[in-house]
């Protein structure tokens, strides 16, 4: 019935998706979804107001089931956004849970009401119609950090493609129980989170909203993955250290995931001293979906982002574009990516879709990484905010980050570029001290940070702030500090 979801052509008496207190089976899941279905299939793109409740995955759901592309909508975006993800892709009409309050840029859109209840009666749906894989699954905004977002046109095939691959990665089966509080608008929280686990015949484990308890109470009554964001592990490294019950249901989980920013090392040692585990790390972005993986089989990569995933083509290279042979700490390059899991294009932007790509098929990420011996990739950080190039030297904020991170009198930090007029550019560091009234001086980090790397990737100033800019997944903005 679905090459999508293949558990819901003989589906299981298991739980396939679990938010809080409702419980949603494979075979009622299966009945709510078709009949939904069978009401969009003539449809050109449906949107889907993406609250963290079971009303939006059986929306999504049936919306594939029925071959129609969905556009997630963010719940706290702002209004000016909206209007224009809304103008932009042009759905025919909203899917939303009921009594769901919408905002004015839905204004005019019929709206269909989507519960987590398999219909009455014992009329069967009809079956589900073959779709072609090269259809849209998902249109999927880009942050807009550099424009207004952009509508990411992410194939079925696509979706399939990099699910199949993390399933190989992970050793991922209908066994997991995934536990996460994400956001269901983007690929993280709605792809991996939602879509994985029924792609497997698995069950979505939804908190709701994130919190330690949650985590705890979860892991400890089946859960058996993790997938968060560096915000949610920084807050769980520390909950832990002083909750024997949190280290217990984090150590056993079979895979704690972490992706959509690096995980800083020094919650990664947190972890590992509390209980034992190591997180593993992916990278992928809305255009590529999934690129690489640390793999559950294979040896700890603390700090990577490990090898590509099956099936895709990941390549560094020079500023004109020119691969680099490299297996190194220092050697930086531009990460470009060629295979299945990438987008179709950029939704009524064809000169942004042809400028992504290079003549041979390979999209330009703008993220800079170095790759290590093995084939594992660490990220360095975008290439318009993370890349300095200062006195000749090409230097990665990321890992600059990550020694003042350690520094016993910094609470957070982010480092960028900053004009200088010998260097071309300095290391600028932004910091939030634990102790406002005592910050460290510059003189204290920049002895900190030659002790474990090179003199000339030593902070030459630094600002102090009470929190960093971050967005809804935690990433540092660091537009916004320049």
């Amino acid at each position: 019935m679905s090459c999508l979801f293949p558990a819901l052509d003989d589906p299981p008496a298991k739980p396939a998706l679990h938010f809080g207190d409702q419980i949603l089976d494979y075979p009622a899941l299966r009945s709510a979804a078709l009949t939904l279905a069978e009401t969009l299939r003539d449809q050109s793109r449906v949107a889907v107001w993406a609250t963290p409740t079971p009303g939006t995955a059986v929306g999504v759901v049936a919306a594939l089931l029925a071959g129609v592309p969905v556009v997630p909508l963010n719940p706290r975006g702002g209004a000016r956004e909206l209007a224009h993800v809304v103008g932009d892709s042009e759905p025919s009409l909203v899917l939303a849970e009921p009594g769901a309050e919408l905002p004015p840029a839905l204004d005019g859109l019929p709206v269909v009401t989507v519960t987590a209840e398999a219909p009455g009666g014992d009329r069967e749906p009809p079956a589900a119609p073959a779709v072609d894989p090269e259809q849209p699954a998902l249109v999927v905004y880009t942050s807009g950090t550099t424009g207004p977002p952009k509508g990411v046109l992410l194939s079925r095939r696509a979706v399939a493609t990099t699910l199949d691959a993390l399933a190989d990665a992970w050793a991922w089966t209908e066994a997991d129980v995934v536990v996460h509080g994400l956001p269901l608008f983007h690929v993280h929280g709605l792809v991996l989170g939602v879509l994985g686990p029924l792609r497997r015949g698995g069950t979505v484990r939804h908190l709701g909203r994130f919190s330690p308890d949650g985590v705890r109470a979860a892991l400890t009554s089946g859960g058996t993955v993790l997938f968060g964001v560096p915000t949610m592990y920084h807050r769980l490294a520390g909950a832990a250290e002083g909750d024997a019950a949190l280290a217990e249901a984090l150590a056993g989980a079979r895979l704690l995931v972490s992706g959509s920013a690096p995980l800083p090392l020094t919650d990664h040692e947190r972890i590992w001293r509390t209980t034992g585990r190591r997180v593993v790390e992916r990278y992928g972005m809305t255009e590529t979906l999934m690129n690489t993986s640390v793999r559950a089989d294979g040896p700890p990569a603390t700090g990577t982002v490990g090898v590509a995933l099956p099936g895709v083509e990941v390549r560094l290279v020079d500023e004109a574009g020119r691969p680099l042979d490299v297996g190194d700490a220092e050697t930086v390059g531009e990460i470009q990516v060629r295979g299945p899991n990438l987008f179709s294009g950029y939704l009524n932007q064809p000169e942004a879709t042809a400028g992504a790509f290079d003549a041979e098929g390979w999209f330009r990420t703008g993220d800079v990484a170095t790759r290590d011996s093995t084939g594992g990739y660490r990220i360095v950080g975008r290439r318009s905010t993370d890349l300095i190039k200062s006195g000749g030297y090409k230097i990665g904020a990321g890992e600059i980050e990550n020694v003042l991170l350690a520094h016993p009198e910094v609470a957070e930090a982010a480092v960028t570029a900053g004009p200088d007029a010998d260097l071309g550019e300095r290391v600028v560091a932004w910091v939030v001290p634990r102790d406002a009234a005592h910050p460290p001086t510059l003189e204290e980090l920049s002895e900190h940070v030659v002790g474990q790397l090179a003199a000339h990737k030593r902070p030459r100033e630094v600002r102090f702030l009470a929190a960093l800019p971050r967005n809804e997944l935690g990433k540092v903005l660091k537009r916004e500090l320049a």
